[in-house]
């Protein structure tokens, strides 16, 4: 996995994740658009995931820290393109406008898929929360992807 932190001239905290999985890029794309699958790897709380995956499509889930507590996330699918890219946006509470969460798939030959996730967060502390949060979503996804579940 490589992580990269640079400050943006506007004045933003981005973050970029990336890792190969061992999985082709519709497995993997399967995995993290299909609720009874993401809810397996993502540390969602049970029955909380709801996915349209669709531009404009709302999304749903409650996410359980490590400590067990409960934290709920909502937003909109802003961009989709199946196997390939996905926008996310996330409702910030007091915030006007929902942050946005970048995926990108690439498959590298049959087995393998480059993941990188990337999102421009307001604050330093914001994006090393997020940055946390999304290094686990990794974690899962690719312990899912390893075990070889299939749904």
């Amino acid at each position: 996995m490589s992580t990269e932190q640079t400050p943006t001239p506007a004045g933003g905290f981005p973050y970029t994740l990336t890792r190969t999985l061992d999985a082709p890029a519709a497995r993997v794309w399967q995995a993290w658009t299909t609720p009874d699958q993401y809810a397996r790897w993502s540390h969602a709380a049970p029955g909380s995931v709801e996915l349209d995956v669709r531009p404009g499509g709302p999304w749903k889930a409650t996410m359980i820290t490590p400590d067990g507590a409960e934290f709920p996330l909502t937003g909109t699918y802003l961009q989709v393109t199946e196997n390939r890219h996905l926008t996310i946006g996330m409702d910030v509470p007091g915030r006007p406008d929902p942050a946005t969460m970048t995926v990108e798939l690439t498959e590298e030959g049959p087995r393998n898929t480059v993941i990188v996730l990337s999102q421009t967060c307001d604050t330093a502390e914001e994006r090393d929360m997020a940055e946390q949060g999304s290094g686990m979503l990794l974690d899962g996804l690719e312990g899912f992807l390893a075990d070889g579940s299939r749904g």
